[in-house]
């Protein structure tokens, strides 16, 4: 099973990966793992993400799509894989493509704007422990002090309503692109694509995306 990703930051796609990839015994593959692998190992590319990256620029395509090509000919990868936060770009899909990496399946994880605002924006923490409090689903006993110490909650700059914002502006700009690339190639036949809804229960979530990946396991195409 060669599944990708697909939803805005607070979409949920962390937790239903990790839901995915016990059910189907597959390796979740995300961009940030893959260049922190790639630095700790020390070769050649890795050296040139770690210069890249010290030197605060943006890894280019063609480096991330190498790290992919690598990541997905290991072993473990051999039953499938899932792909979680690659492709961001339209060019990195299109280079995917090229590569001759076939999927099975892309989730597309639906999730209003303004609930994912309320989610990710009502979210603060104490400090101290970690202890992760949320001001609609998960509330302090007391406003904004830890239910334990009683000290001051804060809230992370990425989960300030701003920023939540702005995080949203940036993925309809360089990522919701790949919905209409993705369902483009489903029509043809090279992918099977679903829109799930992100909104209701975790286990809810979690059962609707297992209907759709298990109601045909074979992939496109084959007999």
């Amino acid at each position: 099973m060669r599944i990708m990703f697909l939803g805005a930051p607070g979409s949920g796609k962390g937790t239903q990966a990790k839901f995915i990839c016990e059910r189907f015994r597959i390796p979740q593959i995300s961009t940030g793992d893959m260049l922190r692998a790639a630095i700790a190992e020390g070769n050649e590319l890795g050296k040139r993400v770690k210069a890249i990256m010290e030197a605060g620029e943006l890894v280019p395509d063609a480096v991330i799509l190498e790290l992919v090509r690598q990541r997905i000919a290991q072993p473990d990868c051999a039953g499938g894989f899932l792909l979680d936060g690659f492709p961001r770009t339209l060019a990195q899909a299109e280079g995917l493509e090229n590569m001759g990496v076939s999927l099975d399946w892309v989730i597309e994880l639906e999730v209003p704007p303004e609930e994912i605002v309320k989610r990710l924006s009502g979210r603060w923490i104490h400090p101290g422990s970690g202890r992760v409090y949320h001001l609609i689903y998960h509330p302090p006993l007391e406003n904004l002090k830890d239910d334990l110490t009683k000290e001051p909650l804060i809230q992370r700059d990425d989960d300030k309503e701003e920023t939540v914002r702005r995080r949203l502006e940036v993925y309809q700009r360089q990522t919701a692109p790949l919905v209409g690339f993705y369902r483009q190639l489903a029509e043809r036949g090279k992918v099977r694509f679903a829109t799930i809804s992100g909104v209701g229960g975790v286990e809810e979530i979690r059962d609707r995306i297992f209907q759709v990946l298990e109601s045909v396991l074979t992939i496109p195409g084959s007999a």
